[in-house]
């Protein structure tokens, strides 16, 4: 049997509207922003149904590109995640 995963800590980043999303999904391809699109997870409101995460390790580096590129974004929230 394989070993059963376990929830880790993310950095998960909520928007407003999908077109947010997907500028920030092409950021992270120009400016190699950590992460990748998820959708969003339920603990999160959020007024799009996509949102970005990276492992929590890299928050700050993720927060980091979100100012200096000036990307628009809802919120950055703390989620468990498989």
């Amino acid at each position: 049997m394989s070993p059963l995963r376990q929830k880790t800590p993310h950095a998960v980043v909520a928007f407003d509207t999908m077109s947010d999303a997907m500028a920030f999904e092409a950021a992270s391809k120009t400016y190699g922003i950590p992460g990748r699109v998820i959708p969003v997870p339920s603990e999160i409101d959020a007024g799009c149904g996509m949102s970005w995460s990276a492992p929590i390790e890299q928050r700050e580096e993720l927060e980091g590109a979100i100012q200096q590129h000036g990307l628009a974004y809802a919120g950055v929230h703390e989620v468990l995640l498989f």
